[in-house]
């Protein structure tokens, strides 16, 4: 890639607070020993760079896949995605992914189901009691 190309990537990441570096492969085999980054040393070989995403995983991979769609030049060996190395397919299959932030609101969402239902049925039932006790009362009224 060219040093311009490389710019627009760096860029493109610097905006959602994520960082890209071309490393030396014998320096990234040390740095990563003994971290969560090991599982991926067998693979710095030949020019490798790293993108480094510190909130969300799933972002980094979706800007990564979004910058090598428009330039052919940068492939997609791997990522190493909470600790485990995951190959190419997984890679894109991990970019389809939601967001974090919608990822937790569906699961907040299925964890107030339950409740919301159990709340409705509770209503009701006090709803049906309340309309039989008026009409048991303005039964014996007339």
């Amino acid at each position: 890639m060219t040093v311009a190309e490389l710019t627009q990537l760096r860029i493109l990441l610097k905006k959602s607070s994520l960082d890209y570096g071309i490393v030396k492969n014998t320096l990234a085999r040390i740095a990563s020993r003994d971290t969560g980054v090991a599982v991926a040393e067998e693979h710095f070989k030949g020019p490798v760079g790293m993108a480094i995403g510190y909130d969300d995983p799933v972002l980094v991979v979706k800007k990564i896949l979004e910058f090598s769609k428009g330039n052919e030049k940068l492939k997609v060996k791997g990522a190493v995605v909470e600790g485990r190395f995951c190959g190419a397919k997984e890679v894109k299959e991990i970019a389809e992914l939601p967001s974090r932030e919608i990822l937790l609101s569906m699961m907040a969402g299925a964890f107030q189901a339950p409740l919301s239902k159990m709340a409705g049925a509770l209503v009701a039932t006090v709803t049906s009691f309340a309309y039989a006790a008026t009409a048991l009362n303005s039964k014996k009224s007339n």
